[in-house]
């Protein structure tokens, strides 16, 4: 099969009004509930043809007796549809942990479609600390 040669280019065009991104510490885990850790919200009226891919990262130093960690990415808050869970990751209380997860909701509702990304610490007594959180969603 022959390659078919490139005949157009994105250089100029401007994709910014598709990205939305947040770095704010909404709030850490206080034991082991879940808990709204970011959240980002998809403005404008876009035209979404595959879906809004999630990117999501956190650090955070485990709260007291922490066994595990997970990470969702939801739509609207706490009780909205996951996209995608990280599982349930091996966790040691004290120990400052980072982690990544990537997501596709192609179920999306523009405009004003709300991401958060979500934690909960597995048997923690007390309250683990977010330190640094990035939270990406980009209108495919």
């Amino acid at each position: 099969m022959v390659a078919l040669p490139v005949q157009l280019s994105a250089a100029g065009i401007d994709l910014s009004p598709r990205v939305f991104r947040s770095s704010v510490v909404v709030a850490s885990p206080s034991g082991s509930s879940e808990t709204t850790i970011c959240s980002v919200t998809v403005t404008g009226n876009l035209a979404v043809s595959l879906g809004v891919l999630l990117i999501a990262n956190a650090a955070w130093t485990v709260g007291t007796n922490g066994v595990s960690v997970n990470l969702k990415l939801r739509q609207t808050d706490t009780s909205g549809a996951t996209v995608k869970a990280t599982g349930a990751v091996t966790a040691t209380a004290a120990n400052l942990m980072a982690t990544t997860v990537v997501g596709l909701d192609t179920a999306a509702v523009l405009p004003g479609q709300v991401y958060v990304l979500t934690m909960t610490v597995a048997s923690g007594s007390a309250a683990s600390t977010v330190s640094a959180v990035d939270l990406v969603a980009i209108v495919l």
